[in-house]
């Protein structure tokens, strides 16, 4: 029977590359290791060390995201260094005048109007005078507002809501005489044409403590009522903010246009107009006269 041979197994003698290897691995890492710390200043050390023990000791910081670099705190005010540093802004300017920004505005929005010369915007010191041509606003002879004035009106009180300033509405008419059921003269129907314009302005948002309405009728002109040109320039609504309700009280005897500003009525600041107590009626006994209408 033959005799099976025994194969030696050859000796491997390369295993020492195995763990030569591994050393050039662990030595690499660490040179990596060495090389990152040294990089990162040590705010961005602090903010990773803080992140990693949060996360390891704290479970709800988990999902936040690691922070790199100085990370500024949100805050909803603006930085103080940028305001200080910028010479345009509103800290170091001075207060504006609400009767500038009131005028401003109006001719921004109505430069149209303006140049058509329908509306008019003028001013001084101590009030401001929106004049519109009745023609926008009111049909001949009637005090009913047409569907240009909702609009018009409407776009003046987006403009005065904000403000505090008291309005005074006037109402003027040509001199042509009116006699019916309803304007038994000039006077009713200027002064109902007035009182539209402050009703459409309180449904727009304007505070109504700050309205008044008057009407001049006939008898403060600006032009000749002898022409067609001139009666249609008389026929007029004009608005004036006042600066305080003093000015406002004084103008309305004589009107806008026959008023001149006062020292006298200077005021520091904006005075509003006071909310006006509601009344309430009393009750009782059945003895109580009711009035008659």
């Amino acid at each position: 029977m033959p005799r099976r041979r025994h194969h030696e197994e050859h000796e491997n003698h390369e295993r020492w590359l195995v763990s030569y290897a591994d050393f050039i691995t662990l030595l690499f890492a660490f040179f990596v290791v060495m090389y990152s710390i040294s990089s990162i200043n040590e705010g961005k050390y602090k903010v990773l060390s803080e992140s990693l023990v949060g996360v390891f000791s704290e479970p709800e910081r988990a999902i936040k995201p690691i922070p790199i670099g100085d990370e500024r705190p949100r805050t909803t005010e603006p930085d103080r260094l940028m305001i200080e540093d910028n010479p345009n802004s509103s800290s170091s300017a001075e207060p504006s005048d609400p009767l500038q920004e009131i005028a401003s505005s109006m001719r921004d929005a109505f430069g149209d109007l303006i140049a058509a010369e329908q509306l008019t915007v003028r001013g001084n010191e101590l009030w401001v005078e929106i004049e519109l041509n009745s023609s926008l606003l009111f049909p001949s002879g009637d005090a009913i507002p047409n569907e240009m004035a909702f609009i018009l009106i409407e776009k003046v009180a987006k403009i005065l809501a904000p403000y505090e300033n008291p309005v005074h509405v006037e109402g003027f008419t040509d001199n042509l005489p009116i006699n019916t059921t309803q304007f038994p003269s000039n006077w009713e129907l200027s002064a109902a044409r007035a009182a539209s314009i402050v009703r459409m302005l309180a449904m727009d948002g304007v505070k109504e403590g700050r309205l008044a309405a008057v009407g001049y009728g006939e008898f403060q002109p600006v032009a000749d009522n002898a022409t067609a040109e001139g009666r249609a320039r008389n026929r007029r609504v004009v608005l004036v903010i006042s600066r305080n309700l003093d000015v406002r009280r004084s103008i309305s005897g004589v009107g806008a246009g026959n008023a001149r500003p006062d020292a006298a009525l200077q005021r520091a600041g904006t005075q509003p107009a006071p909310t006006p107590s509601v009344v309430t009626p009393p009750t009782g006994g059945a003895n109580n006269s009711t009035p008659s209408p």
